[in-house]
């Protein structure tokens, strides 16, 4: 490992060799430099002569700090690549993250059978040896969704009256009511850390107001008489239309609502002649898995996570 030499890409004249290694993730990277998600010195190289044998990159939100470390990648036929992974993730780390912090969270896009697989299993599993020498631990594995111009959306049955939400406080309220029993990990993860009040407010301020669609697209579903039921947040974000977040209140569940919001939700996107709409939900969240099912989403690819929280 003495020929190995590690350090950041010089610039974007080096995306190039940084793409060397394939990932689904590529064709986005010059965009993200270019927006400031990704910074040069955020995506750091393994290199064993002029050859790319391992490589990692962060991704932020646009504020210059690191957020997601969601490219990790090894050459195949490299004996000794989990060793030159976990250099690397060091070096890179030292070097990159505050204060010697950990990142928040490791994902990794992968097929929906990729345990059927020895090669891309293998694969998978380094990765997570490299990141347990680190410190981190499985949280969670996803299904990835996707809605497809054409497929049949639900007609609205009259169950629900569907609006903008009345404000912030509104929605908030009702983010929180919906953590509730909730079976996603994310969530459960923030719950063992804050009251339910204190994380719909950090996924309100962090993730839906960085959304620049219109927020005319957001739905409160209420019965006929005015009860909220639930909400559906249709959004895009910097990549794709996208689900970003949906529940049903304790108090309503177990009637359909799901199905309806979820109709209701595709419904704002499809008008917008949109050329997909991409959603997520945990593996083990099946209630929710069968929702998109039953609504025309096709699970295309799995995303693993990894935290050291």
């Amino acid at each position: 490992m003495n020929d190995v030499v590690i350090r950041p890409i010089g610039g974007r004249d080096e995306l190039d060799l940084f793409c060397s290694l394939p990932y689904g993730l590529n064709h986005e990277l010059a965009g993200d430099l270019e927006a400031g998600r990704r910074l040069p010195g955020w995506m750091w190289v393994a290199l064993r002569g002029d050859r790319v044998v391992a490589r990692l990159a962060w991704w932020g939100r646009g504020d210059g700090v690191p957020y997601l470390l969601d490219i990790l990648d090894l050459a195949e036929g490299e004996a000794d690549r989990v060793e030159i992974g976990s250099r690397l993730f060091e070096a890179a780390s030292a070097a990159v993250l505050p204060a010697g912090e950990p990142p928040v969270e490791w994902t990794r896009y992968v097929p929906p059978a990729w345990r059927d697989d020895p090669v891309t299993r293998a694969g998978v599993e380094d990765r997570m040896e490299i990141l347990a020498r680190a410190g981190a631990r499985p949280l969670v594995e996803r299904l990835r969704l996707e809605w497809r111009p054409g497929t049949p959306i639900a007609e609205d049955d009259g169950r629900l009256r569907f609006r903008e939400p009345a404000g912030r406080d509104e929605l908030v309220s009702l983010m929180a009511l919906v953590l509730d029993g909730t079976l996603d990990a994310h969530s459960i993860g923030d719950l063992a850390r804050m009251s339910p009040e204190e994380a719909a407010v950090q996924q309100y301020e962090d993730e839906l107001l960085s959304y620049k669609s219109p927020r005319e697209w957001w739905r409160v579903a209420t019965t006929p008489d005015g009860e909220p039921v639930g909400f559906v947040i249709p959004a895009r974000n910097n990549y794709n239309p996208i689900i970003a977040y949906i529940g049903v209140v304790p108090a309503h569940r177990g009637r359909g609502h799901i199905d309806r919001l979820l109709a209701e939700g595709t419904r704002v996107l499809a008008a917008q002649d949109v050329s997909r709409v991409r959603a997520s939900t945990d593996l083990g969240n099946v209630p929710m898995a069968r929702a998109f099912a039953r609504a025309g989403y096709i699970a295309f690819e799995h995303e693993i996570n990894m935290t050291w929280s």
